[in-house]
């Protein structure tokens, strides 16, 4: 069926049925786009998967010997695809393709580098800043080898942000390129723990060890550290709204183990599949979808490093390479569906899927227009795997982040913390008693206050809002600190968001309070406006998307201030920072 007769189609049927969400609950929408399926290949249906789930904690766990090295020894034999277990292409042309073998190799050399040449122990804590080249997933590997705790960061970091980190962390060794080296530079003097600078540069530089060179003097010959599985693996710094951002810490187990809920069941991985994620190294989806979930099920990962994100290189990089499962953010797919898609064709991609960020019920409804996918929503923190997705088989509600994944027990709580009715918005919480999943973070290092904050009675707290369906679908309100109090109402941002992005002048959107006089703080949406409506009266546009929102959603939640935006602030990650729109809003007051 062409787009235009199914677009003719859809017009008919809504004529008869009503608007797209209604013909979505009939199944009419789904019908007319089901161009591809595909059925699970490692679970039979989300009863059986969880019914099913059952990992058990070794007393000691190494991903890379228990994992990787497994891998390794299953290819040797020919007991493994011919896939590369790393697939890197870049915008120059240049592509480096390594098996589980290689990778091995080269990991073990690196290994070797921390150990001996930099005499980093057991435990001592390595920070590391790299775009996405291939020596990122070596520095991974050989950490987990050396039993050392990694550090990521974002070559985003400012160099106050950098001192942060390296005088909160310890940390003994950086590990960089020849564009963040100066910066580092600027601050080591300050951070005494340092003993170790390494450059992953073609040239030398003043006071740093070069990678490669090192890499090329030492043995492959290296041995395993046996780790304990609650041994600290890994520490992500993450920001919350309020205080410096904190060291979420995360054992062996936690991410070794506990991500294959993401990469068997949500991802739905077999070493048949090439699986692409465009997160940025420096945060936690990058270790979930590029590194544990992916190699858990001996599958390719494909990494394009691109300096900036461009739609036309994606799609073209999706078309191009026989790449089975996508994942990135929201924002990306709202971007993608703004380009011409109909010029590609996507002959092996079967499997799509987001996090992030809510994504907009609009959204999921253009891309399986134009490809024929469904995107396949997740949830979770930098503290935990996968907290609720939707995974295959399961009926999609757009606007709903699935159910709860295998491991986790995911509640609605009160204030008390409590359990409330379905239906009923409350604080989104996983149940830590009587026994608390293993796959959960261990501790903000160094700060147990605030460790301790983040549970209430039996529950770990997500910090964001949401409530239950009566068919357990979990549905996302807004952050705990987003969640808009206007006249007595509660208002989520992202059910404004969906109204807002329905309409043709909106290409995306953020909605935050903004205080007012009478109603103590207002709906406010900042809006970047489509290439065809950028030039229309302002004044005119603005009424005209209120009343839209009116018609959409409850008439109370309609955005009372639209400011009209080239760009809204994003995290590198794609993530909207709202956080900062509020700051412009509420300037130096506190939002009560």
């Amino acid at each position: 069926m062409s787009l235009y007769v199914l677009r003719k189609t859809l017009f008919k049927h809504c004529l008869k049925y009503g608007n797209k969400n209604e013909m979505y609950e009939r199944g009419y929408w789904l019908q007319m786009c089901r161009f591809k399926t595909s059925a699970p290949k490692n679970f039979c249906d989300y009863e059986s998967m969880r019914r099913d789930y059952n990992v058990q904690i070794p007393q000691q766990f190494n991903f890379a010997k228990d994992v990787l090295e497994q891998w390794e020894t299953k290819e040797k034999k020919g007991q493994r695809s011919s896939l590369p277990a790393l697939w890197w292409v870049n915008d120059s042309g240049e592509e480096v393709k390594w098996s589980f073998e290689e990778l091995g190799f080269h990991s073990r050399k690196l290994a070797n580098v921390l150990h001996q040449v930099c005499s980093l122990e057991r435990g001592d804590r390595v920070f590391l800043i790299l775009p996405r080249v291939p020596e990122w997933w070596l520095v991974n590997v050989a950490c987990l080898r050396t039993g050392t705790v990694l550090i990521p960061g974002t070559s985003q970091l400012t160099a106050r942000d950098i001192r942060h980190r390296l005088q909160s962390s310890g940390a003994k060794c950086v590990i960089t390129d020849e564009t963040l080296a100066p910066l580092l530079d600027t601050v080591a003097s300050e951070c005494p723990s340092i003993s170790t600078k390494l450059l992953l540069s073609r040239r030398a530089m003043h006071g740093w060890g070069n990678l490669t060179e090192l890499m090329g003097r030492v043995s492959d010959d290296h041995v395993c550290v046996d780790t304990r599985s609650e041994e600290a693996m890994t520490i992500f710094f993450t920001s919350g709204t309020t205080g410096s951002p904190k060291m979420t810490q995360q054992s062996h187990c936690s991410y070794g183990l506990g991500l294959t809920v993401n990469g068997r069941y949500w991802l739905d991985l077999t070493e048949q599949d090439v699986f692409w994620n465009t997160s940025d190294t420096g945060w936690a989806k990058s270790a979930w979808s590029s590194v544990f979930a992916p190699w858990i099920q001996g599958a390719c990962v494909f990494v394009h490093h691109m300096p900036r994100f461009e739609t036309s290189t994606v799609l073209k990089t999706l078309s191009s390479y026989p790449i089975t499962t996508f994942c990135t953010a929201p924002t990306a797919y709202r971007m993608l569906v703004q380009d011409d898609i109909s010029r590609y064709k996507f002959h092996a991609l079967e499997h799509c899927l987001c996090a992030g960020e809510p994504i907009n019920p609009e959204v999921m409804w253009k891309w399986k227009e134009l490809t024929g996918l469904d995107i396949y929503e997740g949830y979770g923190q930098t503290e935990t795997v996968l907290i609720a997705g939707t995974f295959k088989g399961m009926k999609i509600k757009p606007g709903s982040f699935g159910k709860a994944s295998p491991g986790y027990d995911v509640q609605v709580i009160d204030e008390d913390g409590s359990v409330v009715p379905q239906g009923q918005e409350g604080d989104l919480g996983i149940r830590v008693k009587p026994v608390r999943p293993f796959s959960l973070f261990t501790e903000y290092t160094g700060e147990p206050e605030r460790t301790a904050e983040c549970f209430r009675g039996d529950f770990y707290l997500t910090g964001d809002r949401g409530m239950m369906d009566e068919e357990g679908y979990l549905w996302f309100i807004g952050r705990a600190d987003d969640v808009i109090l206007s006249a007595g109402y509660r208002i989520g941002p992202f059910e404004v968001e969906n109204a807002l992005i329905e309409h043709p002048a909106v290409a995306e959107s953020a909605v935050v309070s903004s205080p007012d006089p009478v109603r103590g703080e207002v709906v406010k949406a900042f809006v970047v406006l489509t290439a065809g409506f950028r030039f229309r009266d302002h004044k005119e546009l603005i009424q005209e998307l209120q009343t839209h929102v009116k018609t959409v959603t409850a008439p109370y939640k309609y955005p009372r201030k639209i400011e009209f935006v080239d760009h809204l602030p994003k995290t590198v990650s794609g993530k909207i920072r709202r956080v900062e729109l509020r700051k412009k809003e509420w300037g130096q007051k506190t939002k009560s």
